[in-house]
């Protein structure tokens, strides 16, 4: 039995069915919902105008909200609390980092613009590849 669950989200509706996939089947388990925000670069759009921001880390969290709103409401359909965290960097990079803390990370499989995937690559494929825990893929 997984005690400790973690769920990489995007803005994405297959990050969205992950969450979802993981509050039904491991309603027991400690689920965190991780986002992740990337550093500034001028080709990582919303992440440029953390540049200019004075705490780099309160941008972040301020970027995560409205993910984290709409996953404490898909988490409230199951009856589930969950947990938020919000790390900088490149998505699969900030995961992988973060994964050993956990028992399984449960992803989407695929999310964001296909101009994001090009500059990024597919995280779920990295996280299969490279990741200390199980993962499991939501389609």
């Amino acid at each position: 039995m997984l005690s400790r669950v973690l769920v990489p989200m995007d803005d994405s509706e297959m990050a969205r069915k992950a969450l979802a996939y993981a509050c039904e089947n491991h309603s027991d388990a400690e689920i965190t919902v991780l986002h992740v925000v990337g550093e500034p670069s001028p080709m990582l759009g919303e992440a440029t105008g953390l540049a200019l921001e004075d705490d780099l880390e309160e941008a972040a969290a301020d970027l995560a909200e409205d993910v984290f709103d709409r996953a404490r409401e898909i988490a409230a359909t199951y009856g589930v609390e969950i947990e938020t965290l919000v790390q900088l960097g490149t998505p699969a990079r900030a995961i992988l980092n973060t994964a050993p803390d956990f028992d399984a990370v449960v992803v989407g499989s695929h999310g964001g613009s296909v101009a994001d995937r090009l500059f990024v690559g597919n995280v779920a494929q990295k996280l299969v590849r490279q990741s200390p825990i199980p993962v499991i893929v939501v389609r």
